[in-house]
């Protein structure tokens, strides 16, 4: 590089960079116990970065991508969650340990994401987790143990509410996830007594609030998830989250939450045990009828889209829900919905993605492109039963190595992107940047004090 003046530019950029990395990735003394006031915090914790997303920036510094750079370092510098996806007890606890007294010293609440019960994601990318109820119990007992009476959010176990090994669904019929290694007799019944033990066992500190699965709005029907969440002990926790890794609107989220916590009100106070009469987003998506056509029970209507925004004005009737929310007054009369809800908006800027070539199995979940990043971490919603938007999904980390039904993962080139994607986790830099040049909002300046 033989311009002075752009040789500053990049040592004044990675001193930058280093400087940010420190304050995110700063020692922390190991036999040191922060004093606090639990509910002084109200801000979320922001993580180290992955090393992936460090060795990107300082690539793109390197090659004088300079606003390439600065997209990235924003996104990492946003709080994002921390996943515990595994390892023994004695060093779950103290990872958990580690970042409660990180985000001491940051004065933040961390958002943990349990994910290790057993055959979670059923044998697709991110396979794995406990191989028993007793293992599963132990480790949750170590995250507890490492948290102690600390202030945290907790994601308790994504998908193992959409994802049920040998289960039985709402309408009778046996779900796809059967695994050939699980007793088909007790594994689904097994899945709700070690969400219900992880509930007690971490509901034991005051200060975590703990959120179990909802799938979101183009997944379970609202009566099905809601029957699952009722099960799982839903009331005994804070709420439900929505959206975890996916990239749904947050409107039709927030729609979708809000049917669910009032289908949840109407099927244990209403009507006990009747979810099938819970209008949800696959029959009832059509516009307000007329009065006369109400009285007689004529509701037309079709089943909503995930590929646009829902509100009760909008013209498209596949975009339209003012019939679902007349039904669920009429319900619900004066009783009003109470269960809570977060979403993780960390790549659901751009909305879901509507693949454009014919693919034998699209794998829309998995690095879609062309997707943004969304709304930014806040404790402050100011939508009714709606906690938080979180940053779930560490934006940037690879869903897994998608082929798009086209031949062996991992083997295989992903025509959307020209590449063999990378595994579950690992650090995908192209779409990465993509995430962050396509944000919505745009990313600004990280707050990071």
């Amino acid at each position: 590089m033989k311009n002075p003046k752009q040789l500053q530019r990049l040592l004044v950029l990675v001193s930058l960079l280093a400087l940010l990395v420190n304050f995110i990735c700063g020692p922390v003394m190991a036999h040191e116990k922060p004093v606090y006031e639990h509910n002084y915090y109200s801000r979320l914790f922001v993580p180290r970065p992955d090393q992936g997303a460090i060795q990107q920036i300082l690539k793109l510094l390197i090659n004088r991508k300079y606003s390439d750079a600065k997209l990235i370092t924003r996104m990492i510098a946003t709080p994002q969650a921390v996943w515990f996806v595994g390892g023994t007890p004695d060093s779950t606890e103290q990872y958990a340990r580690d970042i409660v007294s990180r985000a001491a010293m940051q004065h933040s609440i961390p958002v943990l994401v349990t994910y290790n019960i057993p055959f979670r994601d059923c044998a697709q990318f991110s396979a794995g987790g406990a191989t028993s109820v007793e293992q599963y119990k132990a480790w949750i007992d170590a995250i507890a143990a490492g948290l102690g009476d600390a202030q945290a959010i907790i994601i308790l176990e994504p998908d193992s509410l959409g994802i049920i090994p040998w289960y039985t669904n709402l309408d009778g019929n046996l779900e796809w996830c059967q695994p050939a290694e699980a007793d088909s007799a007790t594994v689904a019944n097994d899945r709700f007594v070690m969400l219900n033990y992880a509930i007690e066992t971490l509901k034991a500190n005051p200060n975590a609030s703990v959120y179990l699965d909802g799938t979101h709005n183009a997944w379970l029907s609202v009566g099905d998830i809601s029957q699952r969440l009722l099960r799982a002990g839903v009331q005994t926790v804070d709420g439900f989250f929505l959206n975890v890794s996916n990239f749904q609107y947050t409107a039709n989220l927030t729609q979708y939450g809000t049917w669910v916590s009032s289908c949840i009100e109407y099927a244990t106070v209403i009507s006990a045990g009747d979810f099938n009469g819970c209008p949800n987003q696959y029959w009832n998506g059509g516009p307000l009828p007329s009065l006369i056509a109400q009285l007689f029970g004529e509701w037309n209507g079709v089943a909503l889209s995930p590929q646009g925004e829902w509100s009760d004005t909008a013209t498209d009737q596949v975009l339209n829900t003012s019939g679902i929310n007349l039904r669920y007054a009429n319900l619900l009369g004066a009783v009003q919905p109470t269960t809570h809800f977060v979403i993780d908006t960390s790549r659901n800027g751009q909305g879901p993605w509507l693949p454009t070539v014919s693919y034998p199995d699209p794998q829309e979940w998995c690095n879609p492109p062309g997707r943004g990043l969304g709304l930014r971490p806040s404790l402050h919603a100011g939508v009714p039963l709606l906690d938080a938007y979180l940053w779930v999904k560490i934006p940037g980390q690879s869903d897994g190595s998608c082929t798009r039904g086209r031949g062996p993962t991992g083997a295989r080139v992903d025509p959307e992107w020209n590449r063999v994607d990378p595994t579950a986790g690992a650090w995908f830099p192209e779409m990465a940047l993509e995430l962050a040049r396509k944000a919505v909002p745009p990313l600004g300046n990280p707050v990071l004090f």
